[in-house]
């Protein structure tokens, strides 16, 4: 279980939206980046979700990086600076790291294909008027009652970025685990 902190707020709902269920949920969130050779954006990020029947609200801020043909990064950390996640996809390699639990599970996506389908998982990718690269883009995964709300600003599209965009290094004493156990949500022997 990947756990947040952050101070609580007060929102508004964020509504169920309608879209189909994703086939490859990165193929798809990479297709909407996809008129852009590279692409740098700070981000505002909400989650929504519930936990033992608890339902919880957090806001974060975030940088979302895009290499054409299939690297995407999304890193989010705590209004104060502290990181929270670190998402990082590459061709087919999913890597999600939780500083806070100081766990990173790490995996290909391929191997996931029957449960990222049973989990009904729905993206939409808004692009404002005029623009060939999108602004927002809302994740559902009714599975895990949880909505993702990505709001990009500041957006730089087809600059250089840095040489280290897209490369993770382990830090010394994170535990390192298949990205199975995080998608399945329990401990493999």
């Amino acid at each position: 279980m990947l756990l947040l902190s952050g101070c609580p707020k007060k929102l508004a709902k964020i509504p169920s939206f309608e879209a189909p269920p994703a086939k490859d949920p990165v193929a798809e969130l990479l297709e909407a980046f996809s008129s852009a050779e590279s692409l740098q954006a700070k981000a505002s990020i909400r989650l929504d979700t519930v936990r033992k029947g608890e339902e919880l609200k957090f806001l974060l801020n975030g940088i979302v990086l895009y290499e054409k043909p299939n690297k995407l990064r999304i890193l989010g950390y705590h209004p104060f600076g502290m990181g929270v996640f670190d998402a990082l996809y590459r061709g087919g390699e999913f890597l999600l790291f939780s500083p806070l639990q100081n766990r990173a599970y790490t995996g290909e996506i391929s191997e996931f294909s029957d449960l990222i389908a049973k989990a009904n998982i729905k993206i939409t990718a808004e692009k404002p008027e005029g623009s060939n690269v999108p602004n927002r883009i809302r994740i559902e995964v009714p599975e895990k009652e949880t909505r993702v709300d990505v709001k990009l600003k500041e957006i730089s599209v087809n600059q250089p970025l840095p040489e280290d965009a897209f490369q993770w290094d382990a830090p010394e004493g994170v535990d390192v685990r298949p990205l199975a156990q995080f998608i399945k949500g329990k401990k493999l022997e």
